[in-house]
């Protein structure tokens, strides 16, 4: 018996307990719990349960109330709406689902600019190209309004700028600048803005026998250096866009000619591939997961392709919440979008998440907003 169950068979027996001693049982005519009894307890410990796990959530928020009820159908074996655990597949969003995408922009926007203008190991060998990225960065980090086609110009200045590298120290450039503090909190690394709310559900969810990827914009590599030990799953559950990796002694060769040697190394290649948003988000998901997911977690445009394939034609019961970004105590909240975020939600069946409404914090009461 596993400790969960015999921790359950435990609250269950002692519930019973107390409600035949309520009943003014003799001590030498103990009764056994009723059948009422039994519900009753069972309820309480779902109710303890889930209260527990996501107890940065208030009582009454949507999400809260709809995915713990979603959770206990689900799981339940003798319901109509159980899914195997094999088909417990859960898809979130990184940048502005998971973390702070505002302060003043995506860390891996940021992680560029840095690398290009600020790098004293790089930035005067940093190309013109490059360089005329990241001014449009520093454009939409000053004014709010994201560049038309930066998506694909950030992609390959990305690729261009790390080209050379080895995944490891890739990877370790990543874990670096994670620890650079936050520009508008204080107590706060860019490693460290995570939304806690949101990394309760996807634990909530990895309890309950959910596999859960990370499908995000950013990079690959990015993703999986920001990521890593702060979302609690492997770096094979991080998708991201992606740049080509070839060998460190491959030269012009191309990949169906070369053979990987037992001395060489993974490096960056410089070119850019795809951006993994929108149409190109479900594309990944069915070559890479190769199943539909059940749950979708977002918070943009970017997001809703996901969104509409996680629920449209599924064969389980599904669902899709999305991000509203209406704090502007506690997090760069910004009021347009997030009321075009609410009327895009009732337009497509999702569930509208409010930071300032459903969550009690968001990155931990010792940070603060400066």
């Amino acid at each position: 018996m596993n400790s969960k169950v015999l921790k359950s068979v435990s609250a269950l027996f002692l519930a019973g307990i107390m409600i035949s001693s309520a009943a003014g049982c003799s001590a030498g005519n103990q009764a056994q719990p009723t059948e009422a009894a039994k519900t009753s307890a069972t309820e309480v410990i779902k109710e303890t349960k889930a209260k527990d796990a996501l107890s940065y959530w208030k009582k009454d928020a949507p999400l809260k109330k709809k995915l713990v009820k979603y959770i206990e159908s689900v799981t339940d074996k003798g319901g109509d709406d159980f899914i195997p655990v094999e088909d417990r597949i859960a898809v979130f969003d990184m940048d502005g689902t998971l973390c702070c995408e505002t302060d003043p922009g995506y860390f891996d926007h940021k992680l560029l600019y840095h690398r290009v203008m600020e790098d004293p190991a790089y930035k005067d060998k940093a190309s013109d190209e490059e360089k005329a990225v990241a001014k449009e960065i520093k454009k939409y980090f000053e004014t709010g309004e994201y560049p038309e086609g930066m998506d694909v110009k950030h992609g390959k200045a990305v690729a261009s700028a790390f080209k050379g590298m080895t995944v490891e120290e890739f990877d370790a450039y990543v874990k670096k600048y994670r620890k650079t503090p936050m520009e508008s909190y204080t107590n706060l690394t860019n490693g460290k803005a995570f939304y806690k709310p949101m990394l309760q559900v996807v634990d909530y969810l990895i309890a309950n026998d959910f596999k859960v990827y990370i499908v995000s914009g950013t990079d690959r590599l990015i993703t999986r250096g920001l990521a890593e030990g702060i979302v609690n799953i492997p770096l094979s559950q991080m998708i991201g866009s992606d740049e080509n990796l070839v060998s460190s002694n491959q030269g012009k060769e191309d990949g169906l000619e070369y053979t990987y040697e037992q001395d060489d190394k993974l490096v960056t290649g410089g070119e850019f591939l795809i951006k993994n948003l929108k149409m190109n988000k479900v594309s990944v998901i069915a070559q890479e997961i190769g199943q539909q997911p059940v749950l979708a977690f977002g918070n943009s445009s970017g997001d809703a392709a996901m969104a509409n394939y996680t629920i449209g034609n599924n064969k389980y019961k599904a669902g899709a919440y999305m991000l509203c970004c209406d704090d502007t105590k506690r997090e760069n909240g910004n009021l347009e979008k997030a009321e075009k975020m609410r009327t895009t939600c009732k337009e497509n069946g999702y569930t509208a998440v409010s930071m300032k409404d459903d969550w009690t914090t968001i990155y931990g009461e010792n940070v603060t907003k400066k």
